[in-house]
Parts: C-alpha cells; structure tokens; sequence
C-alpha cells in the first residue's frame, strides 16, 4: 500500500435530486410492449408491481427528481461516499496514469444497491404497501431491500439465485440478519420455479428464473406484495445517479476531469450510478470515454443481439428493446453472480447503440488477478463484480505505462468482496474456469425471441 488521497465532500453535498437521462437523450427510448398486445405499456400495466411514484418515475421526462428527504436523511449513513486516488495502484502498475475510484462499500451492506433499496422501500411504504419481493443474483440487493425494508418496516422474501445460494451463505446470513425472508431459486414456491426444476432438478439457476419467481409471488399475492427490482429498470438507474453527481464534485477538488469513466456492467445500475451523468456532461461538450465491462460468460452487450425480449425466463415481464442474449439462455455459475444476466438496462442498450459510450468482456481469471493488484496495493478486497472495472482500468493505465500518456481514469467500486472468499479460494487454487462463449446455446435462446416488436 501507498500514501492515501481521499476527496470527501459533506453531508450538505449529498445530492438533492436524482439525475434523470431521459431529459436530455438525443432520441428517446424505444416503448416499453405489452408482450400479448405489441402496444406501449401503460400505468395500470405495471400497477400490480410498482407504487405508482415509481411507475412515474419510470417515464418521467423531468431532468431532476427531487430525493424525498427521508430517503436522503437515510443517505447521510454513509453518504456521500469516498472518491480515492489509487497512489498504490498506478505504483504497482508503474504508470503515468491518474486513477480514481468512487467506493460505494462504505454502506451498511457494502454496495451502491442501498441507494435505490432505500428508496423502493420508502415509496412502497408511502402507498401502503405491507410487503415486497425481490430477486437477488450474488446477493448484494438482497442485502440491500432487506435492510431497507427494516428501516422502512416493510415485509421482504428474497429469491436468490441457486449458485450463490450455495457459494455464499453469509449473503443469505446478512438477508436474514435485516429481517427478510430468502429462498434460494429456482425454488418449489412458485409454478415458474416448479417448472424450471422439473425441466433441469440440477439447474444453478440465474437472474432471469429468479426475476420471474419474484415477479410471480408479488403478482399472484393478490395486492398484498409489491415488487422491487435491483437494476435494468429507469427508475432504478436514477436513483444510482448519487454516485455520479458526487463524483463529479470531487473531481473538481481534485483539480482533474476523467478522461475514462469504466464501471461493471450486469443490469446496468452501478455503471449507469458513475457514467450517467458523465454521458450528460459528454452531451454538453465534454469528451470522456465511458466503457461499460461485462463477463464473457454473459456479454449481451458485446454478443447480444439488440430487439426486443422479456426481462425474465419465465416470459411474465414487458418486452423491453435490449442488447440480449435470450431470455431463456442460463450463463455460467461465475462468481460474479451480479452480472449473470441475459439482458441489459434499456438506457444502457440505447446509449450503446447511440454509440455513446464503449464495451468490453473480460473472463474471471484475469479479472481475479487484477483484483488481487488492486487489493494488494490499495487495502480493499473488490467484489467479483467490481472487479470487472478494475480490469479495465489496469488494461487502461497498462497502455498509458505503454505510451507515456498520462490520463485520468475513474472507475466506480461498486463494493466489498468480503462475503466472496470463496471464489479468491478458488482463484488462490487455480479452479477457476474461463468459461468459453456459448455459441450454440446463445443461437437456441436468440431464436425463442418472442415475435413482438421484432
């Protein structure tokens, strides 16, 4: 480890509003569809799900939604977060690079999720909502609602993806610590779970089954329970804006802009929190780089085919126009289990195919190696996922070190990789395996794409 400098702002700099991109897309997003209509979705569709505060959110084509001031007095726990400059990091890589991290592990779960948790919980109480189910990949959201759901007294079952079910039992320790219910999924509580395992008993499961386990519970409860979701969604993507609007404040008492902006990239939420507001400063005239990194087990925005699909396996959501690799295809049990998805945010996609900001897929073992770079020169232990930017932001730095250019890069540490020894376990004994791209499995999943809208 080196010498530490942190850029901290104070409690009145948390910011007062939620970034909203859509104010400002050069075209607008393609409509969410009704999968049996074709037709946009419209508020009664998505009712039976979300309050409708969100449900408004989700369209709104206002730039600035103010933070209601229960959730923002909930922020200043830990908020705003740390802003790093990693001397330790550009010494073990021997560069003339600047890089920064904004480090969302300072919250009570040890991630950027809190940031949109709280604010889920906090409006579903407003309307009267009892109870919430939610699915989580590695389990950070999880954490999160359930945490949220504590402090908000709302109910909370959690569908958790079966791998990291398994993998990581303090996960589901921390889940159950906040007061939460979690089962792991595909499970025999619903009929999509019950289908999935009659059709695969040893499946591990993904995002996608445990979206749809999820969505059915809140959907057939009859009213008593709502449904929060982690990421891919706008309103979801908004609320992480926090992490950008800070960002951009500390860099000003750094005296330096990034000229890269890297963030991992699952459903899309910590990425979009850091990059947001950067493609809104790109827009006004700015010209930072913004790359998105995803796993090569899952690369729908690298491999995927950009239509319309459905969010989940079950087929229960609307039809959203993204990058995706099929609804129905099952990635590979990585450890980076938050980024085991099909499919992608619909604001990322469109930003991608804008040709706004920049992709690109790493496997787990050369992303492990530069997690233990990083832990070893700065002190933090990354999330698997997190460590998808790090790789990034070392392949970055490495070709600065090549050519003598020194530029400033910026990655967001979306969290903590405490609960995931396990996989450093497996990393530390050489099991870790790179998973090649599943061709054929992706060519069958793209050719079950619902009609609709293609």
């Amino acid at each position: 480890m080196s010498k530490t400098t942190k850029f901290l702002l104070g409690e009145e700099d948390i910011p007062k509003a939620w970034y909203n991109i859509q104010a400002d897309l050069p075209q607008p997003l393609p409509p969410v569809l009704h999968p049996g209509t074709g037709q946009p979705v419209g508020p009664d569709d998505l009712a039976p799900l979300f309050p409708m505060a969100l449900i408004g959110q989700e369209v709104s084509q206002e730039r600035w939604i103010e933070i209601p001031e229960p959730v923002r007095d909930a922020y200043r726990q830990w908020r705003p977060s740390p802003l790093y400059r990693a001397h330790g990091l550009e010494k073990a890589l021997d560069t003339p690079a600047h890089i920064y991290y904004k480090y969302e592990g300072t919250s009570p779960v040890g991630s950027h999720k809190l940031n949109t948790a709280l604010a889920q919980a906090f409006y579903n109480k407003s309307e009267g909502v009892k109870a919430l189910t939610t699915e989580t990949g590695a389990g950070q959201w999880g954490s999160a609602l359930s945490l949220a759901c504590a402090h908000f007294g709302v109910d909370l079952e959690v569908y958790m993806v079966k791998v990291s079910y398994e993998q990581k039992p303090y996960r589901r320790s921390v889940i159950q610590s906040y007061g939460a219910k979690v089962y792991p999924s595909p499970s025999e509580r619903t009929q999509s779970g019950k289908a999935i395992l009659a059709k695969d008993p040893n499946t591990t499961g993904s995002l996608g089954i445990a979206i749809s386990e999820a969505v059915e519970a809140a959907a057939t409860s009859g009213g008593a329970k709502k449904y929060g979701l982690g990421s891919v969604l706008n309103h979801v993507l908004l609320h992480q804006t926090v992490i950008g609007e800070e960002s951009l404040k500390q860099f000003e008492l750094a005296g330096e802009y990034p000229d890269v902006v890297i963030g991992c990239a699952g459903g899309g939420s910590n990425f979009a929190g850091l990059a947001l507001p950067f493609v809104r400063e790109n827009l006004a005239g700015k010209s930072t780089r913004i790359v998105a990194v995803e796993p090569m087990a899952s690369p729908s925005l690298t491999k995927g085919k950009y239509v319309y699909d459905f969010g989940d396996a079950a087929m229960t959501t609307p039809l959203m126009k993204m990058y995706t690799l099929g609804h129905s295809f099952l990635p590979a049990p990585i450890h980076a289990g938050g980024l085991r998805y099909h499919g992608m945010a619909p604001i990322v996609c469109h930003l991608y195919d804008l040709k706004l900001i920049e992709a690109v897929a790493y496997h787990q073992n050369p992303v492990f190696e530069a997690a233990i770079t990083f832990a070893r020169s700065e002190g933090i232990i990354p999330a698997p996922e997190s460590s998808h930017a790090i790789r990034a932001a070392v392949d970055e730095a490495l070709k600065c070190k090549a050519s003598g250019e020194s530029k400033v890069i910026a990655f967001n540490l979306s969290g903590h990789g405490h609960f995931d020894m396990g996989a450093y376990d497996a990393y530390f004994a050489g099991e870790l395996t790179d998973y090649e791209y599943p061709v054929e499995q992706v060519e069958k999943a793209l050719s079950e794409l619902p009609p609709v809208g293609q």
